[in-house]
């Protein structure tokens, strides 16, 4: 059966359209632009209880998962974390996850049925945990799906900290940082905003840890708040604002979740190449888009450069502060100041690129040092 949160029983929230991505969770809770004002003033929380949790046990934990995701980690310390891929051979991206290390455990959490491409010559897609317990061999590890037994809440705004001191959370102002709390752990993440902090509870005592924050101070929100601030931070989410075709320098993925440096794992030639001597197909960049015919594009609808087809849309929300807005994947010969088209059929509407969300152009080493043989 789909995933229900046990919050959308309580009085107020309101649940995501059928067959949205944050199906089974509240959307918001009747003011969505207010809940995201607070989120930027004071402090929200908001419930993610729907994403998947893995936990990754043993003694060899750090130097297999080293070999199989996309992330540094043979030296993740206890107490910290980081973000990861997993790529297919072609260096194209499978899986987006967020990983903690804490109490002799390395967490990954990712969103609702994240899947990866086979490691067997028959290919296909299979389940996360079970394309890693494929990679297992003879390696010292335990993978368990501990999404029925934790659950995900987000704190977000200026006030966070204070209102997860008066529960008795502590987290350290370090990006990724980890401490383990009663039967799960925090994160201090570097987004959605500047002040993100995510709890794993337990999941039979969701609703009771929502009533704690609620009681000291934090609004209840809803994913459509998460989603703007995403957006508005140039934070990307697997199957919205990535396809089939997407590499990890496109949408902000290298250092943040792939590193260029480490080999040994599925699509790292990929991610070294073009580090090294290329340059991305494509780029994410956000759009601004015309809010006066009341209308907006969806996701996967085309990026139109006059006739021509440049790109496509991803993750679309209403801002509180910057009206509707979108991610989108674009090609890189695209100007910043280009006028743009966005949407198909009724629900096209004009678009411009922030120049602030285009990516500078990062010196390629390989070709740099190719040109320096050259004299």
């Amino acid at each position: 059966m789909p995933y229900r949160s046990p919050l959308l029983d309580l009085p107020g929230p309101i649940a995501a359209p059928d067959g949205h991505p944050e199906e089974g969770v509240p959307w918001h809770w009747g003011d969505p632009f207010a809940e995201q004002r607070t989120a930027a003033r004071g402090a929200v929380v908001i419930d993610r209880s729907h994403r998947e949790i893995l936990a990754v046990t043993g003694e060899e934990r750090l130097s297999w998962l080293h070999l199989v995701i996309s992330q540094h980690v043979t030296g993740l310390a206890e107490g910290t974390g980081t973000e990861a891929l997993v790529l297919d051979s072609h260096g194209r991206v499978d899986t987006h996850m967020v990983v903690a290390h804490a109490d002799g455990t390395v967490w990954l959490d990712s969103d609702r049925g994240a899947t990866a491409t086979s490691a067997l010559p028959s290919g296909g897609k299979q389940t996360l945990r079970d394309y890693l317990e494929a990679m297992k061999f003879w390696s010292k590890v335990d993978i368990r799906d501990v999404s029925g037994e934790l659950a995900l809440l987000t704190v977000l705004g200026p006030e966070a900290d204070r209102v997860l001191a008066s529960v008795g959370v502590s987290v350290s102002s370090d990006p990724y940082s980890v401490v383990p709390i009663p039967g799960g752990f925090a994160r201090r993440m570097p987004w959605p905003g500047r002040h993100s902090v995510d709890l794993a509870v337990p999941r039979a005592e969701l609703a009771d840890w929502w009533r704690r924050l609620t009681d000291a101070g934090a609004r209840p929100a809803g994913s459509w708040a998460f989603d703007a601030l995403r957006v508005e931070s140039l934070r990307p989410r697997l199957g919205l604002d990535t396809d089939d075709r997407t590499i990890p320098h496109e949408v902000n993925w290298v250092d943040s979740a792939a590193h260029v440096a480490k080999g040994c794992y599925r699509g790292q030639e990929t991610v070294a190449k073009v580090h090294n001597v290329g340059r991305p197909p494509r780029y994410m960049v956000l759009l601004h888009l015309d809010g006066s015919p009341e209308i907006t594009p969806e996701t996967g609808d085309p990026v139109l450069l006059g006739e021509r087809t440049i790109g496509r849309v991803g993750s679309v929300v209403q801002h509180h502060e910057l009206g509707p807005i979108a991610l989108a994947l674009v090609k890189r010969s695209t100007q910043p100041g280009a006028e743009l088209l966005v949407g198909a059929e009724d629900r096209v509407v004009q678009a411009a690129i922030d120049p602030d969300s285009v990516p500078g152009e990062a010196p390629a080493p390989g070709r740099e040092a190719a040109q320096r043989l050259r004299g």
